[in-house]
């Protein structure tokens, strides 16, 4: 887990998410030089979320961070992300906040 993590943390430090999109869960599992149900296992295991949901709260907390320290609009926060789509992200993160973006910013500031 702490291979993944540490992955996750420098696939958004670069441009990647900007070039390559979100990362799946077969890409983090092949830079891991596992099986994706190998690896899908092993989190699930450890995490007791799947994969898939473990980079999707990765990603909700780092656009938290974003959210509250920068002067960035939704859709640039989106897209740098790895989100083809800020519509995408605006659902993905209502989902999982209960608020979309801009709202969870504004009840913060």
């Amino acid at each position: 887990m702490e291979k993944f993590e540490t992955f996750l943390n420098v696939y958004f430090g670069t441009d990647k998410p900007q070039t390559i999109g979100l990362p799946s869960v077969t890409y983090c599992a092949e830079q891991l030089h596992l099986s994706p149900n190998y690896f899908g296992d092993l989190v699930k295991k450890e995490t007791g979320k799947t994969a898939l949901e473990y980079i999707q709260l990765k990603v909700i907390d780092l656009a938290k961070e974003k959210i509250l320290s920068h002067n960035k609009s939704v859709s640039e926060i989106a897209y740098e992300l790895g989100f083809k789509y800020p519509q995408h992200f605006t659902r993905l993160f209502r989902q999982h906040v209960g608020y979309t973006p801009k709202e969870y910013g504004n009840r913060l500031n």
